[in-house]
């Protein structure tokens, strides 16, 4: 019985499936069973699978399409170990990740715990870009495993675990947006002990463009309202400041039509976005793109947030829709 049972949702991803499992063939440390589950995937991930299904202990499940929620509720009901780690598809993980996990967790054992993200080398310089502006203290406070955070730590599922007692007594995944800052809260709510494990870090790919990523971005703003309705308290300073963001550009903008140094903050900012950038990847079509990327993340969210918070808290659009999330048992 392996201790670790890596739980992964799978829609449509077969070659980023192929770079994980290929990532995970590698590990220094093999204490652990991969479930892949198929979520009604048109294109299937069946050829990789097999392709190392020798070098490691991989189960394939393929289910009718239900949300990646649902899916990992299903692959933990069909998961042996004493552990449940998740990764999203499009993840690499570095060789000696799951020795680093084994070593912190004998030394401090934590019932729950979550690590940040990297850019790998190979990443494209679109996905560079993209990591930095949903890692660097400039954009998002830190609050995805920075060295330096504005909030509370809180475990995503590209890089998350929790042990079996976690999953009997708190029950799965429920199946809406940000369903992971979701689980988290339920888990913490519980009693159980939550770390952040900073040298067990995963290469995310993310989005592969900054269109899809601005999609992405814009669900989460909405997501964050969603999630005020669920846990009041959970709404913090550093969650008002994308839609800060976007109200004062606005401002400085129309501002600078009337007396230009009203736009020298906004200016100010993404310079020092830029150099910042820069000074971390040493290119500098990286760190042009890191600036839109950067735009693009406060902005979408910013957005995303000023809109849901409007339509779900100041219309009181939101109460049903937070009342249904509370019956869904995540099972």
């Amino acid at each position: 019985m392996p201790y670790f049972s890596i739980i992964v949702p799978v829609y449509n991803r077969p070659d980023e499936v192929n770079d994980l499992l290929k990532s995970l063939s590698q590990q220094t440390s093999k204490d652990f069973e991969v479930i892949l589950v198929e979520d009604g995937s048109t294109v299937r991930c069946a050829e990789a699978v097999e392709r190392y299904a020798d070098a490691l202990d991989i189960h394939y499940y393929y289910k009718e399409n239900e949300g990646r929620s649902i899916a990992r509720n299903y692959g933990m009901e069909r998961a042996s170990g004493r552990y449940f780690i998740f990764f999203d598809s499009d993840c690499v993980i570095p060789e000696r990740y799951f020795e680093v996990l084994s070593k912190a967790l004998n030394r401090h054992y934590t019932d729950c715990f979550g690590g940040p993200d990297a850019a790998h080398d190979s990443f494209t310089d679109v996905q560079k870009a993209i990591n930095y502006s949903m890692t660097s203290f400039l954009t998002t406070g830190g609050i995805r495993g920075g060295k330096v955070q504005l909030e509370k730590f809180t475990p995503r599922t590209f890089n998350m675990g929790f042990s079996r007692e976690v999953y009997e007594r708190v029950g799965g995944f429920r199946e809406m947006f940000s369903e992971d800052i979701d689980m988290s809260t339920r888990i913490r709510q519980a009693g159980f002990s939550i770390a952040l494990i900073r040298d067990a870090f995963v290469y995310h790919k993310r989005r592969v463009n900054l269109r899809l990523f601005l999609r992405q971005i814009y669900i989460f703003g909405m997501s964050r309202i969603s999630l005020y309705l669920l846990y009041p308290d959970t709404l913090k300073l550093v969650h008002w400041l994308p839609a800060c963001f976007v109200v004062g550009s606005l401002a400085m903008i129309i501002g600078s039509f009337f007396w230009w140094p009203a736009i020298l903050p906004l200016a100010l900012y993404l310079l020092a976005v830029f150099v910042v950038s820069w000074c971390m990847n040493r290119r500098l079509k990286i760190a042009v793109l890191s600036v839109a990327a950067s735009v693009i993340q406060l902005g979408g969210y910013g957005v995303g947030f000023l809109k849901a918070f409007f339509l779900k808290v100041v219309l009181g659009r939101g109460r049903d829709e937070a009342e249904e999330v509370r019956l869904r048992k995540g099972k």
